[in-house]
């Protein structure tokens, strides 16, 4: 029999215990949501975060192999995520760049950058929920075509369409606003 209560709790996570894994959420969450917490600084942003750690936790708890201390190793994947996340964050904001890279980084060029994202993601949330899972597959989550295909048992052409349908939709809905943004400037 396991000597410690974290093997245990892996050995009934990995029989599909969710109490286990309710338990390890409640136990370990605080210091998941604190580790991403000091690396994000948004309340709402590090919550996502760090419950998405204790999902991935429960979708790979048949191959999760723990050599360490159970809390650092949920502190780790905490971290990746914010990690990830700061990564996704900073290549929307080279993308946003090179759409208007003449101009200075002023705290009106930092607002209009936030105005321009929050204009972004209105526009994706109104793609047909097929078309705006497999862009945000694509952009945000960086998966090839070939990967989403797999992913949503669709052919890769299938996805390279609907991402072309988002690029012309998102284009189109974002068109004034983009030329008052730079016309502003």
């Amino acid at each position: 029999m396991p000597k410690d209560k974290n093997t245990i709790l892996l050995k009934r996570l990995k029989a599909n215990d969710q109490q286990a894994l309710k338990t390890i959420f409640d136990e370990h969450y605080p210091a998941v949501y604190k580790a991403i917490y000091r690396l994000i600084t948004d309340q709402g942003i590090s919550q996502e975060l760090a419950q998405n750690v204790f999902i991935q936790f429960w979708e790979k708890r048949h191959k999760i192999q723990i050599t360490g201390i159970l809390g650092g190793y949920l502190r780790r994947m905490g971290i990746n995520q914010a990690l990830e996340h700061l990564r996704r964050k900073k290549y929307e904001i080279q993308e946003i760049s090179e759409a208007h890279s003449g101009l200075t980084t002023s705290a009106e060029d930092i607002y209009m950058d936030g105005e321009l994202q929050t204009q972004i993601n209105k526009a994706v949330d109104t793609l047909p929920d097929r078309c705006k899972t497999i862009f945000v597959l694509s952009r945000f989550e960086q998966l090839s075509h070939k990967e989403i295909g797999k992913k949503l048992e669709i052919s890769p052409k299938t996805v390279e369409n609907q991402i072309s349908i988002a690029l012309k939709s998102l284009k189109k809905l974002l068109k004034n606003y983009l030329q008052s943004f730079l016309f502003f400037f």
